[in-house]
């Protein structure tokens, strides 16, 4: 496999615990997205995912994926709704990051699945979201503060006003809509 294809998380992490909040009704707007409900990333973003799952489960943990790659449309939608550069990438200008496969909107589990505390909801839309962490309690904090240190040393980088989100240092081009192929 090339790291420019795409790859089905749980294929490579099969303890992952995917629930893509834009594949339901279930996230800020209430309304889907889109219709896959499988989590894909290109090849080479998966690789160092798959790196960062490995030092979570030995602290313990395991992975939940809120969000990967989003299609097109799906992005143009999030922005007609939310044009805020701040929380979603105006696809007028360039693509989200989702678009081209190569970021993970992600948080914490224990091994039973049961989502550990952090700082804020995904898709929080205030300070309490940010990597600031002041609002957070103290296990809030630690529980973000240990995803950050694993999706860093894997070879991610953080977005400030979202602390479950992290990026891919490898762009790759926009994929317009990966699951009319699949």
């Amino acid at each position: 496999m090339k790291d420019q294809d795409f790859v089905n998380i749980i294929d490579v992490i099969p303890d992952a615990v995917i629930c893509l909040k834009y594949a339901t009704n279930d996230n800020f707007v209430g309304e889907r997205f889109y219709s896959s409900p499988d989590a894909y990333l290109r090849y080479g973003t998966a690789k160092k995912l798959i790196r960062a799952a490995d030092i979570l489960r030995e602290q313990g943990c395991r992975i939940k994926i809120w969000d990967a790659y989003r299609p097109a449309a799906a992005q143009f939608r999030l922005w007609e709704i939310l044009p805020d550069s701040d929380y979603v990438a105006n696809p007028n200008i360039c693509f989200s990051c989702h678009t081209r496969g190569n970021a993970v909107d992600i948080t914490l589990t224990d091994t039973n699945g049961n989502e550990l505390e952090m700082p804020s909801a995904f898709d929080e839309f205030s300070d309490k979201a940010n990597r600031d962490y002041s609002d957070a309690t103290e296990t809030a904090r630690a529980n973000a503060e240990a995803l950050e240190k694993a999706m860093k040393e894997s070879g991610f980088v953080e977005y400030y006003e979202e602390w479950w989100h992290y990026e891919d240092t490898v762009d790759y081009p926009p994929e317009q809509d990966l699951f009319s192929r699949i």
